[in-house]
């Protein structure tokens, strides 16, 4: 699945080429998660103000509303000034004066909804429960700390739940987990200040380097400009089961917690 620096990647990859486009049709395929929300024919004539990302979801704010999009399991965007005819895994072309934003989605776990304002009730049910972005300032190691320790789930769950940091995904907490030394298993309210100042750090850290890298292309990931990422080629622990740890060259564990794989080193993330 997409994570946060696989969707920041895709809105870096075409968010200023589509920025003031004049829309001149909406073409929709196949159903996808959940309804449009409007006919097509509706945004015809809508301009294109801006591209942001709010957890997993791109917001494309228009002149008018906004559309909320979302990669699901495997869906990637491409931005393009045409496109070929779609095919039978394509469920979205944004055509507009500048080019065509097309949704490739071969699970259809994807979606694209428009809603009338962020602050409207559609928009909310989606949006609402969404945690602190980690990337923005709003990221407070006080207020981190202090929402850990109201929790008794496993650390590596509450990380994934995104009501208290959004977007950190399977492959990314792993990987924090390890680069602050804690053990994925760990109860959330036992980590102590300190400790939880180095997961802090550390999500910060793991998501700016995997923007930097392009994200994961674990499957079939690419940017809206069809260009993979490269993280994956650096993980410590993620996707290593046996082999040995880059730092202690222990055997890399691979565990399941709430149906997802876990990975961790069990000589340097500590209970």
């Amino acid at each position: 699945m997409p994570e946060l620096p696989e969707v920041e990647v895709t809105r870096l990859s075409f968010a200023e080429r589509i920025a003031g486009a004049r829309i001149c049709e909406l073409r929709m395929g196949k159903p996808l998660r959940w309804p449009l929300g409007t006919t097509p024919d509706t945004l015809i004539g809508r301009c294109v103000v801006q591209v942001r990302r709010r957890g997993k979801y791109l917001l494309v704010d228009l002149d008018e509303g906004l559309l909320l999009l979302h990669l699901g399991m495997s869906g990637s965007l491409n931005f393009a000034s045409r496109q070929p005819p779609a095919g039978p895994h394509d469920h979205m072309d944004l055509v507009t004066n500048q080019g065509v934003l097309r949704l490739h989605d071969p699970r259809r776990f994807g979606a694209v909804v428009w809603a009338p304002s962020e602050a409207s009730v559609l928009a909310q049910k989606l949006l609402g429960h969404l945690g602190v972005e980690p990337l923005q300032d709003g990221f407070d190691a006080g207020a981190f700390h202090a929402a850990l320790r109201k929790r008794q789930a496993p650390i590596k769950q509450v990380l994934l739940a995104g009501d208290i940091v959004v977007g950190v995904g399977n492959i990314y907490a792993s990987e924090a987990l390890f680069m602050s030394g804690i053990r994925p298993t760990l109860r959330a309210n036992k980590l102590s200040r300190p400790r939880a100042d180095r997961l802090h750090a550390a999500i910060i850290e793991v998501l700016a380097r995997a923007v930097q890298r392009g994200g994961s292309s674990l499957r079939d990931f690419v940017s809206a400009e069809g260009k993979t990422g490269y993280f994956q080629l650096e993980a410590a622990v993620y996707g290593r089961a046996s082999q040995p740890c880059r730092v202690c060259n222990t055997p890399i564990r691979a565990i399941v917690q709430g149906q997802r794989t876990t990975f961790f080193c069990p000589t340097c993330q500590k209970h």
